[in-house]
């Protein structure tokens, strides 16, 4: 099981409590990268650390229907980069609700992480001073990087997001091999196009390299 340490956290902490309006993304290029882990131990670092209200989200959970993703192949690396996140929904009830002259009133997701389930979510307030932390695949894309004022990238390989990601999807998927065919042919491409068109670790205050998931190593712009 892949679950990195985070010896970290503190220094990203200390920067996310510096940021004017306090949101936070951890962001990479693959589920398999540990940027879920990383906002967790982030989210709960800060707490103790700021005393203030810290509001958790994965973007997971704002995905489109399947049934909605039309304009390319659903199996296709196009889909998957252009078409899986609502991002109109990621704005409208979670980042402006939480960002300058928002009424801090927010939803932290819309559907399961398959997209298959719509959510019972409600409607929380958050306090004037929360700070949000999220994680998500493709954070940085025009739609919502104006909207964050500490971005973490988690930065790997893509050899080793295919032999992280495919052992653990292979659990669900009919084998290993369709797995790695799956992030060969649809997760891999589609993030290879985050790469070239947002340079997302050029962007970023803070890069973790988790290469070593044992030893991770932070770099600070």
């Amino acid at each position: 099981m892949f679950v990195p340490s985070w010896k970290d956290s503190p220094s990203c902490a200390k920067q996310a409590t510096a940021a004017p309006r306090r949101n936070c993304a951890s962001s990479a290029t693959d589920r398999s990268d540990g940027k879920t882990t990383l906002a967790d131990e982030l989210a709960e670092v800060l707490r103790g650390r700021s005393g203030r209200e810290v509001v958790r989200a994965g973007l997971d959970y704002f995905k489109r229907a399947p049934e909605l993703r039309t304009a390319y192949p659903i199996d296709s690396a196009e889909s998957y980069y252009f078409e899986m996140y609502d991002y109109d929904a990621i704005r409208e009830k979670l980042l402006r609700p939480l960002g300058p002259g928002g009424d801090r009133r927010y939803t932290a997701g819309l559907r399961d992480s398959s997209a298959r389930t719509v959510l019972d979510s409600p409607v929380q307030t958050a306090a004037k001073d929360a700070i949000l932390v999220a994680d998500g695949a493709f954070l940085q894309r025009s739609e919502l990087d104006t909207f964050w004022d500490l971005r973490i990238y988690v930065a790997v390989s893509f050899e080793t997001v295919l032999r992280r990601g495919a052992a653990r999807d292979a659990a669900w998927m009919d084998s290993l091999a369709a797995a790695e065919e799956r992030y060969r042919t649809r997760y891999i491409p589609g993030e290879q196009l985050y790469v070239d068109q947002v340079r997302p670790a050029e962007r970023a205050q803070l890069i973790v390299n988790n290469e070593d998931p044992a030893s991770p190593t932070v770099t600070r712009r």
